[in-house]
């Protein structure tokens, strides 16, 4: 179990070095209503706020954070029940353990699961939001 764990992190810092950041995608709100019947897109920006986040991924704590800024907005636009379904639909869906296109750090291939990024993975993403459109 040590051996797969250690190739594992070996692994994982030869991918984050050499990691090619795609550009930036949001789907919305996944598999979630962008909004009400009423309101089709209402709390879409947070979704996209939120996608935003996940694509560039990060550490555990930074994820949290956008799960957390993802409930608070929705609860900002008066949806407080949503902005609770939400947040445990993003806590048990986006982890960067899965293959999904929702994932945490979906913007790098994977597997890329938490961690800081490095200077150039940053300059990447920095890079990224001049040349994308739709980013928060």
């Amino acid at each position: 179990m040590k051996l797969f764990t250690l190739l594992t992190l070996l692994s994982g810092s030869v991918l984050a070095s050499d990691a090619k950041l795609k550009p930036f995608t949001s789907d919305g709100c996944s598999a979630f209503p962008d909004g009400s019947l009423e309101q089709r897109q209402l709390w879409l920006q947070c979704c996209t706020e939120h996608d935003y986040a996940y694509w560039k991924g990060g550490t555990y704590q930074e994820r949290e954070i956008a799960d957390f800024a993802l409930k608070a907005c929705v609860e900002k636009v008066g949806e407080e029940e949503i902005a609770l379904l939400m947040l445990a639909g993003v806590r048990v869906g986006g982890t960067p353990f899965l293959p999904t296109k929702f994932r945490c750090g979906y913007g790098w291939s994977y597997p890329r699961f938490y961690g800081e990024l490095s200077q150039e993975e940053l300059q990447q993403v920095e890079e990224a939001a001049k040349q994308a459109s739709g980013i928060p």
